[in-house]
């Protein structure tokens, strides 16, 4: 009597163990915890490349300080020396530089390009 009391109550536990593994598995798949679940992730990843964007923007600004550093870019300037100014080589929306356009040639025969 015993050993048959054990074994239903070992195999209705099992069963109920069984039962609520399978429930939780299928919350765990429905469309609104699948979509909730994406969101989160990309949140989190969202945070860790703002995070590694930060750090590489730290880092590129330390490198800058330590080249100005080396090459006296940060020296103060002689008021006996001319001021040169440095024009980056493309600066758009500057209204004192006139941009020029190269354009080319119109005589194609190619039917495949677009128009």
């Amino acid at each position: 009597m015993f050993r048959r009391t054990f074994w239903f109550t070992a195999g209705a536990a099992a069963g109920v163990w069984a039962t609520t593994k399978v429930n939780r598995k299928i919350r765990q798949l429905t469309p609104e915890s699948l979509a909730a679940q994406a969101a989160d992730k990309a949140i989190d990843a969202g945070h860790r490349l703002k995070d590694f964007a930060l750090d590489v923007r730290e880092g590129m600004v330390r490198r800058e300080a330590e080249l100005g550093g080396a090459l006296g870019l940060d020296a103060p300037v002689d008021p006996e020396l001319p001021v040169s100014r440095h024009i980056a080589v493309e600066a758009p929306g500057r209204p004192d530089r006139v941009t020029v356009h190269r354009t080319l040639p119109c005589n194609s025969d190619n039917r495949n390009e677009d128009h």
